[in-house]
């Protein structure tokens, strides 16, 4: 993959933002640190830090094109390196998740309380991807949710900074409500679908609206079997978006 560049207050927050972003575990990055960042005085002329991050392994003179995909879907590797890499992720896997699921409660009891929101909160363990899926209940998840999801993926990002600050295995939370991710990503299937019969159609490339990773990476496998559109993604982020076009 292409290096990408990470931006926070500090290199370990910077850190652990690249590993939530690639859903990897830090220790298979590797990472330049191109700002250290500095708190300034009373908090004026303060610098965040910044570092550019590649995944362990990879080479780093593949095309451009070849980088993007890889960027938002999962590489393909040898059924031989798979046996390896799920060996190496057992050993990384909580033994006795209750710790995780308490500091989970703990931070987000705070931050509804904060919003004086009243939020039923339950948790599963997912030992298969070492994933914490966080439920959330209560009468006013609307403001939870947010303009298409992007309060929930906010807390969502926050509640996994928030976690993996205070235990040693790197875990992943994932936040939902009221089965909000599974309808979203069926509207993103239906928009890809939608928008490669308009491409058909008239011949001209379709631009979609600016997505996060997870969902531009619905739309890329939504139509990867298409046998007459491609997609692939354009910008910087946050504005990054999926651009549809005809196969030449």
């Amino acid at each position: 993959m292409e290096a990408r560049e990470f931006t926070a207050k500090t290199v370990e927050d910077a850190l652990t933002e690249a590993s939530v972003a690639l859903g990897v575990t830090s220790d298979k990055l590797d990472y330049e640190v191109v700002e250290k960042g500095s708190s300034g005085i009373l908090g004026f002329g303060s610098k965040e830090a910044v570092i550019r991050v590649t995944l362990k392994g990879e080479s780093k003179e593949e095309p451009a094109v070849a980088e993007d995909v890889k960027a938002e879907e999962p590489a393909k590797k040898p059924e031989v390196k798979k046996e390896k890499v799920a060996a190496s992720e057992k050993k990384e896997k909580l033994e006795d998740p209750t710790e995780a699921k308490e500091v989970i409660a703990a931070f987000l009891k705070d931050v509804f309380a904060s919003m004086n929101l009243e939020v039923e909160i339950t948790s599963e363990y997912d030992e298969e991807d070492n994933t914490i899926n966080v439920d959330l209940k209560g009468p006013e998840m609307g403001i939870i949710i947010g303009k298409r999801g992007q309060t929930l993926d906010s807390l969502q990002y926050l509640t996994n900074l928030a976690l993996n600050r205070k235990i040693d295995t790197y875990t992943r939370v994932k936040l939902d409500t009221e089965d909000y991710r599974r309808r979203r990503k069926e509207t993103l299937e239906n928009l890809a679908k939608n928008c490669a019969y308009k491409v058909k159609r008239t011949k001209h490339a379709v631009s979609l609206e600016a997505m996060n990773p997870y969902e531009r990476r619905v739309i890329h496998y939504a139509l990867q079997g298409d046998e007459y559109v491609e997609t692939h993604s354009e910008g910087e982020e946050p504005y990054r978006h999926v651009v549809i076009t005809l196969k030449k």
